[in-house]
């Protein structure tokens, strides 16, 4: 194991927890990503031009990780399109269902000792360890 393979996901997180803390002690928002994107897409209102902002940052940041340490993005992805945008769409259902995504719940929520939280992430953890064990093993490892 290399010394980059251990700091390198260190870091991410390290990063992604001060942003969170930083939203949440300057704003006092809650940064989960499909909230602030639903709220993004809603009519805006003054004070919700930070959504705007903090999502140009999310894609900025994937950008320049792209430029500049491309290394982190596979060559090829071998599972076919058709596939890979039905699960971003269940993947949205189920954010709009669970009333919250990865981040909200599984970052921020679990963070502020939150049992929804806590439940929500034990469910989307469990349903994606079995969509996964069953795509690989049923379906010929399309995932």
């Amino acid at each position: 194991m290399s010394v980059e393979s251990v700091l390198m996901p260190l870091a991410g997180g390290v990063l992604i927890g001060l942003a969170s803390a930083l939203l949440l002690a300057m704003n006092g928002k809650i940064a989960g990503i499909s909230g602030i994107v639903d709220g993004a897409l809603k009519v805006p209102e003054e004070e919700e031009s930070w959504r705007y902002f903090f999502i140009a940052g999310l894609l900025s940041g994937g950008l320049g990780l792209l430029l500049f340490y491309s290394d982190a993005f596979p060559a090829a992805i071998r599972t076919p399109l058709p596939l890979v945008l039905a699960a971003g769409f269940l993947v949205g259902v189920g954010t709009r269902m669970g009333s919250g995504c990865t981040s909200g719940h599984g970052i921020c929520g679990l963070s502020r000792f939150s049992p929804r939280s806590l439940v929500a992430t034990v469910s989307f953890m469990g349903a994606g360890f079995l969509t996964v064990a069953a795509m690989r093993h049923l379906f010929g490892g399309l995932a």
